[in-house]
């Protein structure tokens, strides 16, 4: 590292002027020229974190706006002798029927024909199912409230006594009860 000095003509006088070179003649920088740097770098943070918090609002806000499914316990009951199912809802959140899927298997096959929740006469059943699952109920099914329906004969399979029968009940999706009961 050299300095060199030059003079250089200011008003009346001369004043001295250094340089900061190099011995091939280049010029090095100093630390006026270096001012940009930490502006540079601080606008850079600043972008960065502007960008990951923006990430985790987007993300926590569309996170917290699914609703959970709801929490409730159930309980089964399947008479074989009139092919008869019933779900007693036993306690926790409401379902609303409007939303709820059904699904019956007997000895792990699925019934040909899945009870359409809430119906009257729906194929592969026999009647009009009572409780929540009829549509002139109340679309929401609390605890204490039993839903019952019949499986025709034209329902494959049919429900012997003794045979598994298991009932999925499903909201939005999402299992909320999976019971299986032995037909008496």
């Amino acid at each position: 590292m050299c300095l060199r000095s030059r003079a250089r003509r200011v008003g009346a006088g001369f004043r001295k002027h250094s340089d900061s070179c190099c011995d091939d003649g280049r010029r090095r920088s100093t630390n006026q020229d270096r001012g940009i740097a930490p502006l540079v770098g601080t606008l850079l943070l600043l972008a960065i974190t502007l960008l990951l918090a923006t990430a985790i609002v987007v993300s926590v806000g569309a996170w917290s706006m699914e609703s959970p499914a709801p929490t409730a316990t159930f309980g089964l009951t399947v008479d074989g002798d009139r092919s008869t199912i019933t779900v007693e809802h036993r306690s926790g959140d409401p379902i609303d029927v409007t939303e709820l899927e059904v699904r019956v298997a007997v000895e792990d096959e699925s019934l040909e024909h899945q009870p359409p929740v809430p119906f009257v006469g729906a194929d592969g059943y026999r009647g009009t199912p009572s409780g929540p699952f009829n549509p002139e109920a109340d679309a929401e099914w609390r605890a204490g409230e039993r839903a019952t329906l019949r499986v025709a004969e034209t329902n494959t399979p049919t429900i012997q006594t003794g045979d598994t029968v298991t009932v999925t009940l499903v909201v939005d999706g999402t299992v909320v009860a999976d019971l299986e009961a032995s037909a008496n």
